[in-house]
């Protein structure tokens, strides 16, 4: 779950991402949080229930798992697209030695850490 200050902008731009990953359709629930479902997982976007400003966590990384790179690079510009901002390094193959991944990042609009990975 991230929090929003804007559910209707952070909507447009859930909805651009969550479409490129084949995701169920999301929905709005009776108390305004949007609601996405994707391989048996769920992800939701709230107001804070403190009624304070939503803020971004320090160090905070959620990630999405995509099915190949192309949905990687889909992903990341349908959420330009709809109002995120790309980061770090440009989309491409990560190799620490342990692992290969196919990653992108993005930034939602209100500034949650977002990261499409794909597994090689």
């Amino acid at each position: 779950m991230v929090g929003s200050n804007d559910i209707a902008r952070s909507k447009r731009f859930y909805v651009a991402v969550f479409e490129t990953m084949g995701a169920k359709q999301g929905f709005e629930d009776a108390k305004g949080r949007l609601i996405y479902s994707h391989k048996e997982a769920l992800f939701m976007v709230t107001r804070p229930i403190d009624g304070q400003p939503a803020s971004v966590g320090n160090g905070c990384t959620i990630g999405f798992l995509m099915d190949s790179a192309e949905q990687v690079d889909a992903w990341q510009a349908a959420g330009v697209a709809g109002g995120g901002t790309a980061i770090e390094d440009p989309p491409g193959w990560r190799d620490n030695g342990r692992m290969r991944l196919y990653l992108a990042y993005l930034r939602d609009p209100d500034g949650n850490k977002l990261c499409a990975v794909k597994r090689g």
